[in-house]
């Protein structure tokens, strides 16, 4: 018997019907009674993958309500962490990848849990960094901008409830664990926010790709918001006019633009430094 491609671990698995470990609930193999890719109900977050998961369980402000793992997963997860905070489920791939669907790269781990608290603006520290997305809607680069953003140590991401994805699923998973450590600050509307943390003394830099001044002429400078528009649109022209300064990554090749996740990427490293 070979292991499945997508239950990692190495080991072999075991026969059906062998005995349970890890306190699996009785009915190991069936599938998972709800087969919705938005999880167990309305407004709880779904992670998946080991990256996203294993961050999520090593946060105490994580709410856990169901984890649901291959026998592989299962026993990876108890090497890491020796006791667990919540009874993993055994279940095989399948039953995952009917809740996910086929092409999600779940590694045999699968969360129910609350999303985590959000702070408002007046929360954020004094001499913050912060991320501003400007209706970027593809789970996929949030969550890119999310991991980023953990690496370089941002404070926090403001973004507006509407026109902007849930964290959740498909962005949790491509933001590799760092929704546990970069929160999102939910405004209502992203040009007055822009204009309170303004009045804070935060430096306001919109990135866009047209601007005269160049990203590698701007000083360092805390506290500071980056404002990142979304591709194809770039920023609006509310929002352009409530930023500081407009700056652009000086490309030197064929191609002149980048991937937002990217461009943020290169953004934080050259204005993240203090």
């Amino acid at each position: 018997m070979t292991t499945r491609r997508d239950d990692p671990g190495g080991s072999r698995p075991r026969p059906f019907g062998g005995p349970r470990r890890f306190g699996a609930r009785p009915g190991y193999g069936r599938p998972p009674e709800r087969a919705r890719p938005s999880g167990a109900a309305e407004g709880v977050s779904v992670l998946y993958g080991w990256h996203p998961v294993v961050q999520a369980l090593g946060n105490a402000g994580r709410t856990l309500h169901r984890l649901l793992a291959t026998e592989n997963g299962a026993a990876r997860l108890t090497e890491h962490f020796g006791t667990l905070r919540i009874v993993p489920e055994l279940v095989r791939p399948s039953d995952i990848n009917a809740l996910l669907g086929p092409d999600a790269v779940h590694q045999g781990l699968y969360l129910e849990a609350d999303p985590l608290a959000a702070p408002g603006l007046d929360d954020l520290p004094e001499d913050a960094l912060l991320l501003a997305l400007d209706q970027i809607t593809d789970p996929h680069n949030v969550g890119a901008i999310v991991r980023t953003a953990a690496a370089f140590g941002v404070a926090g991401i403001v973004t507006t409830a509407r026109h902007a994805p849930g964290a959740t699923g498909v962005l949790a998973k491509s933001a590799s664990g760092g929704l546990e450590h970069v929160p999102f600050v939910t405004v209502r509307n992203l040009a007055e926010a822009l204009i309170e943390l303004g009045e804070r003394g935060f430096t306001r830099i919109g990135l866009d790709s047209e601007a005269e001044t160049s990203l590698d002429a701007l000083a360092p400078t805390r506290p500071a918001v980056i404002v990142l528009g979304a591709e194809g649109k770039g920023l609006r022209e509310r929002t352009r006019s409530c930023c500081d300064v407009l700056a652009k990554i000086p490309f030197s090749g064929e191609i002149r633009s980048l991937n937002v996740s990217n461009a943020a990427a290169i953004t934080l490293y050259a204005l993240g430094r203090r």
